[in-house]
């Protein structure tokens, strides 16, 4: 299956929320929507799911007009919208039904992934007796109780301590090798570079980068060296190395991090004699790959410093 935007636009008033959107998203890949608050990624994944029509642009699932009798959708909104006093398991075979389920499907789903996400002991429970994080994992399990084709996940990891990412994670990846398509929208940037094989940035409403995740990180220059030594003193003395001169030209900036350094070449093609100088100090190097931008980095850039961070 092969999710596409083609040429969306949307206006609401005198405001384009959206200018000319394209994306596609395909079976068994997970695609990470980005942008800072009010770029247009709620609105995109509204129109996705055919709550609002585009002004123009269609959206396609195998190249054909989307049907949405024949597409199954689980979205996990940013706003949760599950009820707080009513018994667990009860309402999640409602929305179970809602979804097309028989009444004895829907409680079998149900319970399964209450199982699933270890929270079967709660399902006689009201929802406002659990943790933000155990709220947030029914509010899943409720996205996927109708076997989705589509799954739309907005902020999934929100509230969640490290052992319930952690859970959570496994799902989703579980989801992603059993062929659906998955749509991941956060501003938690290290969850997107886990997850998605690519990746769509918009603000104020237009693309800004699209794309595989691993080329575009690829595009950017490779003279960032992150060097890893056994003895703590090999960072001073390649600062004075470099302070002295003995590394000619062909570094710019050195950072410390860690037990290492990241040092940022003039040139990309200076990696082999930036190798040959470190061995010369005499000091065992324990790692010295080139260090890509991080998503975060490359989304500041697209984007601008000044974007506000959830």
């Amino acid at each position: 299956m092969e999710l596409s935007a083609l040429s969306v636009t949307k206006t609401f008033g005198e405001k384009i929320v959206l200018d000319n959107i394209n994306l596609t998203a395909r079976a068994g890949q997970a695609l990470g929507l980005l942008g800072p608050n009010g770029a247009g990624k709620t609105t995109l994944i509204r129109i996705i799911m055919g709550v609002f029509p585009p002004d123009s642009g269609r959206i396609e699932v195998d190249n054909k007009q989307i049907s949405r009798s024949s597409v199954k959708f689980g979205y996990l909104p940013e706003e949760r919208g599950l009820y707080p006093k009513h018994k667990i398991l009860d309402q999640m075979i409602y929305f179970g039904t809602l979804r097309g389920l028989s009444r004895k499907t829907a409680e079998k789903q149900a319970k399964y992934w209450l199982e699933r996400f270890e929270m079967g002991q709660y399902q006689n429970s009201p929802l406002l007796t659990l943790s933000k994080g155990n709220q947030q994992k029914i509010q899943l399990a409720v996205t996927l109780i109708c076997d989705p084709d589509i799954i739309i996940l907005d902020e999934p990891f929100s509230g969640l301590d490290p052992v319930n990412a952690g859970l959570l994670k496994e799902i989703v990846v579980e989801q992603v090798k059993s062929g659906k398509i998955v749509i991941f929208s956060s501003h938690q940037m290290s969850y997107v570079e886990e997850f998605c094989d690519n990746i769509l940035l918009i603000n104020k409403g237009r693309m800004v980068l699209e794309g595989n995740l691993r080329q575009i990180k690829r595009s950017y220059a490779r003279n960032r060296i992150m060097i890893g030594f056994e003895n703590a003193d090999a960072y001073g003395e390649l600062t004075s190395l470099k302070n002295s001169g003995g590394l000619g030209n062909i570094v710019k900036n050195i950072e410390k991090q860690d037990d290492g350094a990241v040092v940022t070449l003039e040139n990309e093609a200076d990696r082999n004699q930036l190798l040959a100088s470190l061995i010369n100090l005499g000091h065992s190097i324990e790692a010295f790959y080139v260090k890509e931008p991080s998503l975060e980095q490359i989304f500041v850039e697209r984007v601008g410093e000044g974007y506000e961070q959830q």
